[in-house]
C-alpha cells in the first residue's frame, strides 16, 4: 500500500518541523494557532482515509491527539476577556468557553469539503446522469438517483438523531480500536462471500441496476460508520459486496452516497460551531486543509479503486487489525 505508507512518511517529516515555524502573531490573528504543517497533516489524513476503508474519524482523532489538538483550557482573547462558544445565560449560567478541542472537533469535519470536491470532479459523469433522470431523459441515472437516496436516509435519521451524544461519548482511542477491529472483521466475512459470489457469476454490473430494498440495507449498514473507528466507505462498500456489487462498483457507490452524507455533516457542524473555529484557528488554514484534502482524496479515489479490482478488502483489514494493535499498545500498556 504504497500511497498509504508515503502519506505516513510525510506526516512524520512534517511534525518533525512544526516546532521550528514561528508562531505568528499579527493583529487580527487567531486565537490559537494551526501551525501550517498541522492543516496540511490533517488534510491529508482526511484526503486519503475518506474514502479507503481504514476509518478517516478514527485516524483524524489520532492525528489531533499526537499533534496536541484536544486541549480543553479555554481561550482568551487579546484583551485578557475569555471567548465563549456559547455565551452565559439564564438557562446556562457557566456558558461553554472556546477550546482548542471545540474548534479542532469541527475543523476535521468541515475539511470533507474537499474531499466531496474531488468526488464530484471525479464522477462527474454519474452525476450529470442523475440530472438528466430528474427531467425524464436517463432512467438509469433516476435508479441510482433513487439507490443513493435510499443509502443516505438512514444514516441521515441516526446522525441528527445521535450526532450530539457520539461526539460526546464516542470520540476516544478506546473506541477507534473497538471500530477498527469489529471493521476488519466484517471485512473478511465480506470478502469471503463476495469471491463467493463472483466464483458463481451473481455479481451486480452497477450501481443503478440494485433494488430500492437493497440500496435501503446499505444505508441501514451505513450507519454502523457512526460508531469512530468503523469507517463510512468500509460499511459502504462492505454492504455492496452484499448485495453482489462488484468491488470497484462497490466503491463508485460509496463515493457518490458520501457525497450527501459527508455534505450534511459539514453543513450541520459548520452551522454549530463553524464560527468559533475561525475565531479559534483562523480562516487561512481552514481553507488550506479543504485543499489539501481534495488532492489526497482524488489520488484515493483512483488508487482504492484499482485496488479493489485486483486485490480486495483484505489487505485493508490486515491493515486496520495491525494499527488497532500499535493503538493499544501505545495508549494502554
Amino acid at each position: 500500500m504504497r500511497l498509504l505508507i508515503s502519506i505516513i512518511a510525510l506526516g512524520v517529516l512534517l511534525s518533525s518541523v512544526r516546532a521550528a515555524e514561528p508562531a505568528a502573531a499579527p493583529s487580527g490573528a487567531p486565537a490559537a494557532e494551526l501551525s501550517i504543517s498541522d492543516a496540511v497533516i490533517l488534510g491529508l489524513v482526511e484526503g486519503v482515509t475518506e474514502f479507503l476503508p481504514i476509518s478517516s474519524t478514527g485516524h483524524l482523532i489520532i492525528a489531533t491527539h499526537t499533534l496536541g489538538l484536544e486541549s480543553q483550557q479555554p481561550l482568551t482573547g487579546r484583551d485578557g476577556q475569555p471567548l465563549w462558544y456559547k455565551k452565559p445565560s439564564a438557562r446556562n449560567p457557566a456558558g461553554e468557553p472556546l477550546t482548542p478541542k471545540l474548534a479542532a472537533d469541527t475543523y476535521i469535519v468541515v475539511i470533507q469539503v474537499g474531499a466531496i470536491l474531488a468526488v464530484v470532479l471525479l464522477y462527474w459523469g454519474q452525476l450529470a446522469s442523475m440530472m438528466q433522470g430528474l427531467v425524464g431523459r436517463d432512467s438509469a441515472g433516476l435508479r441510482l438517483l433513487r439507490n443513493l437516496f435510499c443509502a443516505f436516509l438512514p444514516v441521515a435519521i441516526v446522525g441528527l438523531v445521535a450526532s450530539k451524544w457520539i461526539e460526546r461519548h464516542l470520540f476516544s482511542i478506546g473506541t477507534v480500536i473497538i471500530g477498527l477491529v469489529g471493521g476488519a472483521v466484517l471485512m473478511f466475512i465480506a470478502e469471503r462471500r463476495r469471491r463467493h459470489w463472483s466464483g458463481i457469476g451473481r455479481e451486480i454490473k452497477d450501481p443503478a441496476d440494485l433494488y430500492a430494498s437493497q440500496a435501503l440495507g446499505i444505508g441501514l449498514m451505513q450507519c454502523l460508520a457512526l460508531w469512530p473507528g468503523t469507517s463510512r466507505s468500509m460499511v459502504t462498500i462492505v454492504g455492496g459486496y452484499f448485495t453482489g456489487l462488484t468491488p470497484a462498483k462497490s466503491a463508485e457507490f460509496s463515493f457518490l452516497v458520501g457525497l450527501p452524507v459527508l455534505a450534511g455533516a459539514a453543513f450541520i457542524k459548520g452551522l454549530r460551531s463553524g464560527p468559533a473555529m475561525i475565531e479559534v484557528f483562523g480562516w487561512a488554514n481552514v481553507l488550506l486543509g479543504i485543499l489539501v484534502a481534495a488532492v489526497s482524496a482524488a489520488a484515493a479515489v483512483k488508487f482504492l479503486v484499482a485496488f479493489l479490482t485486483r486485490q480486495g478488502l483484505t489487505a485493508f483489514a490486515i491493515y486496520r487489525l495491525i494499527l488497532a494493535v500499535l493503538l493499544a499498545a501505545v495508549f494502554y500498556l
